[in-house]
This record gives structure tokens, C-alpha cells and sequence, in this order.
């Protein structure tokens, strides 16, 4: 088991922090079978260096207002901002690094090359990209692996190199989508310890999308409780955990105390009693 990540408590909010501010934000998608309300109303302020995590049921639009922040899909109503700039112009300042849920490397590029491919299409020197590849690989764990290629890997490996991959061009916000969904508890578990003392090295600010209650919890700063669609935010708790988040916090009254509220939040949205 990994060791318990040593984690300094995360800076207090400040006016002009702000790295996502999203006002009434809405989408409507159009479709053959007419309309659908992906998000309503959404009100949301993540600042600089938070670890926050969207939660909902299926269909409920984390991974959609994740997509509007990384100008994948476009509002229908409000306005949303990312580093102060649409989120457009933050693409194109490549101010944020973006992991999927599948690693979507090419499998025939080596590990190495995949990492490198965001430094090749910036025209980052070759110098350059040999330092950041190798910085970002030992940060991931994946130190000496620079020449295998992903169908060599293990799948949490493989999440792993895509994280590297993300951070290769040191953007402040990371958005992460369901990345560690389709692995097994065990592999799950570790990942998470070993985000969490990413998070602890780097201080990127990091919106995780998730569908699991205890992975929320252990990882966030605060838990964004968005309701079945149309995609509103019905709650957001913060995670007051402190600075060691050993796994064996989550069996902790506390831990159980802020998940049966996060379980409760999802529960209201639902509308059930």
C-alpha cells in the first residue's frame, strides 16, 4: 500500500483566484427526438489549487460541464470563464491538461513519444521535451518505461502515462474524466493515493469527474452534487479531511459522516424521501 500522502492544507479563497466561474450556465443539445436540457442553472466558482470533484447519477451532465470548461461542447445560456478567458481562448493558451476516461494513447508510439506528442505540436525543442518527458513520467511513477509501448501496460499504467501526457506542457488546471472508472478497487485504491500526492507536489487546481461516492470524498477538497438532467448543482460539501489522507481514512467517522451527506445530496436530487 502506498504510503500516506503528506498533503499541505489548500489555500484559503481569494478574490481574483478564481480558475472557473460559471453563471447560469445552460445547455441544450438539439436532436432528432427534439430537445434535451443537459445543464440548468449552474452556478459554480472553482479557485486556484481546490481539488473538486463532480458526483451525479448517469446522464446528469458531469462529464458535459466538464466538456464546456475545456470547450468541447458550447454553452446554449450563461457564460462560463476559465483563468479569467472564454474557454476558447484557454484551449488555445492550452491553459488546462485534459484526461479522458479511456488513456487514448497511440499504441504505436512508445510511452516516451506519447508524452511527447503535446510538446512536438507546441514545437517545444527536443532538449526541452526530453526534460519534461522524463520529469513527468518519474512524477507518475512510470520512470523507466519510456520505451515500452501502452499495449505493454497495465490499464492503470496506461492512466498514468495519460496523466504525464496531460501535464507534459505544466498547465494549472487538470480536468479528469472518470480516469481510474474502468479498473479494478484494488488498482483504484493506489491511484487515488498516488493523485493525491500528485496533487500534493504540483498544486494544480484539478475538477475530477466521478460516479463513486468513496472516491469523491477521499480525493476532494469539495463535492459538487449535481441532480439527474436537466444538470443542476443541488449541493456542495466541502471535505474537510486535513492534510494526511491515508486509505484507511475512509473507514473514519468522519469520512462516513461527510459520504452519508454526499449519499443524502444525491438521494434529494432524485427527489426521493
Amino acid at each position: 500500500m502506498s504510503a500516506a500522502p503528506s498533503l499541505a492544507p489548500a489555500p484559503a479563497p481569494a478574490v481574483g483566484d478564481e480558475v472557473i466561474a460559471a453563471r447560469k450556465l445552460g445547455l441544450v443539445f438539439g436532436t432528432n427526438d427534439g430537445s434535451v436540457h443537459a445543464l440548468k442553472d449552474v452556478d459554480l466558482t472553482i479557485r486556484r489549487g481546490e481539488f473538486v470533484s463532480f458526483i451525479g447519477p448517469s446522464g446528469c451532465g458531469k462529464t458535459t460541464l466538464l466538456r464546456v470548461v475545456a470547450d468541447l461542447e458550447q454553452p446554449t445560456a450563461g457564460s462560463i470563464t476559465v483563468n479569467g478567458m472564454t474557454p476558447d481562448e484557454a484551449r488555445r493558451a492550452r491553459a488546462y491538461g485534459y484526461v479522458f476516461q479511456a488513456a487514448a494513447l497511440y499504441p504505436w508510439r512508445s510511452i516516451a513519444r506519447n508524452v511527447a506528442l503535446p510538446l512536438e505540436i507546441m514545437g517545444v525543442p527536443k532538449a526541452e521535451r526530453a526534460r519534461r518527458i522524463a520529469a513527468n513520467l518519474d512524477l507518475v511513477g512510470l520512470a523507466g518505461f519510456e520505451t515500452k509501448f501502452p499495449w505493454q501496460l497495465s490499464g492503470g499504467m496506461q492512466q498514468r502515462a495519460s496523466i504525464a501526457r496531460a501535464l507534459s506542457f505544466d498547465p494549472d488546471l487538470l480536468l479528469m474524466d472518470e480516469p481510474f472508472g474502468a479498473l479494478d478497487e484494488i488498482v483504484r485504491d493506489h491511484l487515488n493515493a498516488e493523485l493525491l500526492k500528485l496533487w500534493a507536489k504540483t498544486r494544480k487546481t484539478v475538477v475530477f469527474v466521478t460516479h463513486s461516492i468513496p472516491e469523491a470524498v477521499f480525493l476532494s477538497t469539495r463535492i459538487v452534487v449535481m441532480s439527474p438532467r436537466p444538470g443542476r448543482i443541488t449541493e456542495i460539501i466541502d471535505c474537510d479531511l486535513g492534510a494526511e489522507r491515508p486509505l484507511e481514512i475512509r473507514e473514519t467517522p468522519r469520512f462516513l459522516e461527510i459520504a452519508h451527506r454526499v449519499r443524502e445530496g444525491l438521494r434529494a436530487g432524485h427527489g426521493y424521501e
